[in-house]
């Protein structure tokens, strides 16, 4: 049977039905849908720059340069190689300091897939910014989609989403940006599910960042598998053993059946019908980060900054820290003694007593010197953590301080600031762009990014913007 028959007699699979959307889907996006997906290139290039001087990805470049060479540029790394290695190392550099977007349907780090993937191909095949911000828009809608279909039990049960949710969804804007048939496009998205993978076992290491360099590759390559005639299984997502009962488990069909209140329209089903509504850039935003560091501890670092702020206060001040909130966001948060600074990423012991204690937590903070700090150490026994068995739309994050004269203080937030509902202005994101990026890059080049970028949807070709970045 040729697979042209099969796939004639899979219409309803979703697999299909994704595939056949990514390839006929029109592009004619709102004007503002184009702009949010251009400031998600902002934010992503502001941190993949400094990213691109992090020792995990000079470590990967080490790995990869002698491979063979390519068209495709390393950021602020003078080599290029092939599409590929290339979104391995972007990709790498731009989770390395963990201060790139998360997308809540995938429970996901969008950007950090799917725009070295997409420069990558983009590069090598002399395309426009217009067609970047396309396959952009289209891969996150399909890596939302998948998302929902897996979460919230695919990544409480301790996959991580960038990693696997993400090679699917790199591969679905890297086929969009080839313009690959239904076909294709279709057996690109299978193939991708035999390279999605990673534990959260592996957050406070170096291989965390590489998950999200492994998913961009894996979007590069599926897809050039698939333009290649590389054909693939029809059942990967919604079958026996697809990625739903594998990856989240055999109990799959009894969990489906207990969602009464879907989070982030997560139901445990690959919805194909009407796949571009809602879309997912404009209905559910990103939660941009304010913070280098874990997603989870960031509504009670903002907290903790209103606090500090509005009541003036110091170490000596305080007394008592007691942090209610989801469980799931404390398990993200498992180093309550972090010894380097990638588990500081992942400690919310270390983002209170940095804010407490300086009021601030940026880069700088993250440095190797901070950590091992005795002034934050000494914070550290005052903070509790309480784990609530909610979702983070349920209950919000609320703080409970015990001052030295024995006042007691609270505040409590759903939505952290860079979250849709208290989201970045544009001002914002230039200026995260500014503090990011300025520093790496010679003035003039500095300069000539901006531009570019302000203007991306308008380049006729990026490897003008790459340049930029050499």
């Amino acid at each position: 049977m040729s697979s042209k028959d099969l796939l004639s007699e899979n219409q309803k699979n979703p697999i299909h039905e994704y595939g056949k959307w990514i390839a006929t889907y029109p592009n004619s996006w709102k004007e503002e849908t184009i702009q949010s997906a251009l400031l998600q290139f902002v934010d992503l290039i502001a941190v993949l720059i400094p990213g691109s001087q992090e020792p995990v990805t000079k470590d990967v470049i080490k790995t990869v340069e002698s491979w063979g060479s390519g068209s495709s540029t390393l950021i602020c790394n003078k080599k290029s190689l092939s599409p590929p290695w290339a979104a391995l190392v972007n990709g790498t550099a731009a989770h390395a300091l963990d201060f790139d977007d998360n997308f809540d349907p995938a429970k996901a780090h969008a950007s950090a897939v799917l725009v070295p993937a997409i420069l990558a191909v983009a590069e090598e095949y002399d395309l426009g910014g217009m067609q970047c911000i396309d396959a952009y828009i289209c891969g996150l809608q399909i890596m939302g989609k998948v998302g929902q279909g897996l979460n919230p039990y695919h990544r409480n049960r301790g996959w991580h989403a960038t990693a696997t949710v993400g090679a699917i969804g790199a591969t679905a804007a890297c086929t969009r940006l080839l313009k690959l048939n239904s076909e294709q496009s279709t057996f690109a998205l299978s193939i991708s599910t035999s390279l999605a993978s990673g534990f959260m076992s592996q957050f406070g290491t170096k291989m965390k960042p590489i998950h999200a360099g492994l998913a961009a590759k894996s979007g590069a390559l599926a897809a050039s598998l698939a333009k290649n005639n590389i054909t693939a299984g029809l059942d990967t997502f919604d079958g026996v053993n697809g990625l739903n009962h594998l990856m989240i488990g055999q109990d799959y069909k009894i969990l489906k059946e207990s969602i009464s209140t879907p989070e982030h329209g997560q139901t445990l089903s690959f919805s194909t019908h009407c796949i571009e509504d809602p879309l997912h850039i404009d209905f559910y935003g990103f939660r941009v980060k304010r913070f280098p560091n874990c997603g989870s501890a960031h509504r009670a670092m903002d907290i903790m900054l209103s606090l500090k702020n509005k009541f003036n206060l110091t170490p000596e001040k305080v007394k008592k820290i007691i942090v209610e909130a989801p469980i799931s966001h404390l398990n993200n948060l498992m180093y309550h003694n972090p010894e380097n600074s990638m588990q500081a990423k992942f400690s919310m012991q270390f983002a209170l007593s940095c804010i407490l204690y300086l009021g601030r937590c940026g880069l700088d903070e993250f440095q190797e010197s901070q950590i091992s700090s005795p002034d934050l150490k000494s914070i550290y026994n005052k903070i509790e953590l309480i784990g609530l068995n909610k979702s983070e739309l349920e209950i919000p994050t609320k703080l409970t301080l015990t001052l030295d004269n024995g006042k007691k203080i609270e505040e409590k937030t759903f939505f952290p600031l860079g979250s849709k509902n208290h989201p970045f202005s544009t001002s914002e994101y230039w200026e995260k762009f500014e503090k990011c990026s300025k520093k790496y890059l010679k003035d003039s080049n500095y300069k000539n990014l901006r531009n570019k970028l302000e203007k991306f949807n308008k380049l006729e070709a990026i490897t003008s913007l790459m340049d930029e970045m050499k």
